[in-house]
């Protein structure tokens, strides 16, 4: 067993045009007065990081890292959910998703989904070039207009759609594996790959890459009534990082899980600030200290009621008693009375 990292913080949330939020220095000294420890870095946010630069210059990570350690604080990991939502988008979403990409392939789906590969390479090296074991995306989504169909779906339809969706990743795969870093995708409801059975399905494709692995985030198992905490039985060895993020599920007469169309404060299902929703945060500390989690408690900030600066504040001491000093002994040990074989033998009768 091991202890987990952390606290640590996801900036995507928090990122913005007015100090302390503008630029990466100011948001670290916000974050260490906070009590974080770690930064998980959004990519495509050029307030914060440059991702061409980082992807071809070692000087500039170090530079990078040398920004966070004057606040005592050290990345923890790159993110590129934008980047790989694009790397398969069904039509219906086009439009939708066209801001995710750099403005001159926007309106161009053959040439914003070769952007978005691109992108993806990129944060290859650049987590190789700041040293960092594992890299935050989204997989994107073809399948997911027909998860629940009316009229029902043709036979091999999603065989298709998962088919196509393993052979635009196996490449970045395959990059991130030369680079050293593991892919670990949120398993997300939009995303194809939204529970552990659709998780399951692309890993079979990619024949079990051993760069393919997941992002564990129970608030969004919360939304779809799933185990969270059965997940990680199921899934610890794949699972290499965590956003600490809180939900609940209300469900009333009038709606459940599909929550009506409303907006998040008046959805059945909705992401609340930590500790103000329903998640099992011990048993989900205790199973990763058991199953020996080697990553990072990351919060990830999305509340339809509290102020973000307020969900920051008190998410760190929120994660830092949360996190579990593994014990190098047994409890007990003081009444160890000593053995050998001869004497396991005599207590079992055997001759």
């Amino acid at each position: 067993m091991r202890t987990l990292k952390g606290p640590a913080i996801f900036l995507a949330q928090f990122a913005g045009d007015e100090a302390p939020f503008d630029t990466l220095d100011s948001i670290a000294a916000w974050a260490a007065g906070l009590g974080y420890k770690g930064l998980q870095i959004p990519s495509w946010d050029g307030r914060l990081f440059d991702l061409d630069q980082a992807a071809d210059s070692k000087a500039y990570c170090e530079d990078v890292q040398a920004t966070l350690a004057e606040h005592g604080l050290v990345v923890t990991e790159l993110s590129t959910h934008l980047q790989g939502q694009l790397v398969a988008v069904h039509p219906a979403y086009d439009e939708a998703f066209d801001g995710f990409a750099a403005p001159e392939v926007r309106g161009k789906p053959s040439a914003r989904q070769a952007w978005a590969v691109e992108q993806m390479h990129k944060a290859a090296r650049a987590s190789a070039n700041l040293g960092l074991e594992n890299h935050a995306s989204f997989p994107g989504a073809l399948a997911w207009p027909y998860v629940y169909p009316w009229p029902q779906r043709p036979p091999g339809l999603i065989e298709t759609a998962f088919d196509e969706l393993a052979r635009r990743w196996r490449p970045i795969l395959d990059a991130f594996d030369e680079a050293g870093v593991n892919v670990c995708y949120e398993i997300h409801p939009g995303e194809d790959l939204h529970d552990g059975v659709t998780f399951e399905m692309f890993l079979d494709r990619v024949d079990g890459h051993p760069r393919c692995n997941i992002l564990y985030d129970p608030s969004h198992f919360v939304l779809q009534q799933l185990d969270y905490l059965a997940f990680i039985d199921h899934y610890h060895e794949r699972i290499k990082m965590f956003h600490v993020k809180d939900a609940e599920f209300n469900p009333t007469g009038k709606q459940g899980v599909y929550s009506g169309y409303q907006s998040w404060v008046d959805r059945a299902g909705r992401f609340r600030s930590l500790g103000d929703g329903q998640v099992d945060f011990a048993g989900i500390f205790s199973k990763l200290a058991a199953y020996d989690f080697a990553g990072w408690a990351v919060l990830e900030w999305e509340c339809c009621l509290k102020h973000p600066e307020d969900g920051a504040r008190e998410g760190a001491p929120f994660i830092a008693a949360h996190i579990i000093r593994v014990t190098e002994r047994a409890f007990d040990d003081f009444a160890e009375a000593g053995s050998d074989e001869a004497a396991n033998r005599r207590m079992l009768g055997i001759d």
